[in-house]
């Protein structure tokens, strides 16, 4: 039976990740809280809205109510990547060599390395951004769409349409798909490698609720997303992703939401947290489950895999918190 370590901290978790085998909790009063031989603070931000893993590097980003964009490494320090006065900031990513991106209004900006900064202006809100897993290439989710930048050149941008709000997006491990969370009840999807004039649209429809966490397997091969009393993982093997195929639903409680969701890092294996609090892990093979956490206090915000598998981070609305060792 997994064991559960409990840590009850003062509101809103926005974030849980791990840097190596050490668990970060961020909090919406801008505390970053480690578990590191004990528990250890950063005071990052005044008021905390983001806070992401970089994909690229052992460290994570983080963006505040006081206008900074943060790298924090895995022993706490910080390091301020840009700061943008009276201005908050929500959205951040993280890139190949080094680069960070942040998004304010209705610009995206791209700090690379050397502190060179690249602007790139939209028509509406940035609302999300994500580099591609290839080439300094950066996807911005805006109103009635995404944007496709290649950083160090001029070339225009790729405009990929679909009307509506797209809130959230995310490239496919391999390049060949981008997909954004919408603020009506769906998800969005592009085919990327398609010849030209090719059915390029992936419609992901049929959620009662928004979706609002999304993950990938660690081979790319399912999707699995939040927004339904199951998890719903859409299948992304075929050339053509989901099209023309049903998601399997995992992890189904009757009419209780899930509201998280995070892939094992190496395993088919989906941490399903839910809005009572509740956590499964439910096999994609045979959609076998094993509880991991009984129903706690708030709904689950952020759940994140140890690098090697045997441990599941989580926090709650309510700042009920905590780390699952499976192995146990």
């Amino acid at each position: 039976m997994p064991t559960v370590a409990p840590l009850d901290l003062e509101g809103h978790v926005i974030a849980t990740h791990f840097l190596g085998d050490t668990p970060f909790f961020a909090t919406a009063s801008g505390e970053i809280r480690r578990l590191d031989g004990g528990e250890k603070v950063t005071e990052a931000h005044n008021g905390l809205l983001t806070c992401i893993r970089d994909p690229f590097s052992n460290s994570l980003i983080t963006g505040g109510e006081d206008g900074k964009v943060l790298r924090i490494a895995a022993d706490g320090s910080l390091k301020q990547i840009a700061e943008v006065p009276r201005k908050w900031i929500s959205v951040v990513a993280g890139g190949p060599q080094g680069a960070v991106a942040y998004a304010q209004g209705k610009s995206s900006f791209v700090v690379l390395t050397d502190g060179t900064v690249k602007e790139f202006v939209e028509q509406r809100t940035v609302e999300a951004l994500a580099f591609a897993p290839k080439g300094l290439r950066i996807a911005a989710a805006r109103y009635n769409g995404v944007s496709l930048h290649w950083v160090n050149t001029t070339a225009p941008p790729a405009d990929l349409e679909w009307k509506g709000a797209h809130t959230g997006v995310t490239f496919s491990a391999d390049g060949r798909f981008l997909v954004t969370m919408m603020q009506e009840n769906a998800l969005h999807g592009w085919k990327l490698d398609g010849k030209p004039g090719e059915a390029r649209h992936m419609r992901m429809t049929g959620y009662p609720a928004k979706v609002k966490s999304l993950s990938w397997s660690s081979k790319g091969k399912w999707l699995a997303s939040s927004g339904a009393p199951a998890a719903i993982v859409w299948p992304f093997s075929g050339k053509d992703g989901p099209m023309g195929r049903a998601p399997l639903e995992l992890g189904t409680r009757a009419n209780i939401m899930a509201t998280c969701v995070a892939f094992h890092p190496a395993e088919e294996v989906l941490a399903i947290g839910f809005i009572d609090g509740m956590i499964l892990g439910v096999r994609v093979g045979d959609a076998k489950e094993a509880l991991l956490r009984r129903p706690g206090k708030g709904a689950i915000t952020a759940m994140s895999w140890s690098g090697n598998g045997k441990l599941l981070a989580f926090g709650s609305e309510a700042g009920d918190c905590g780390v699952i060792d499976i192995a146990a």
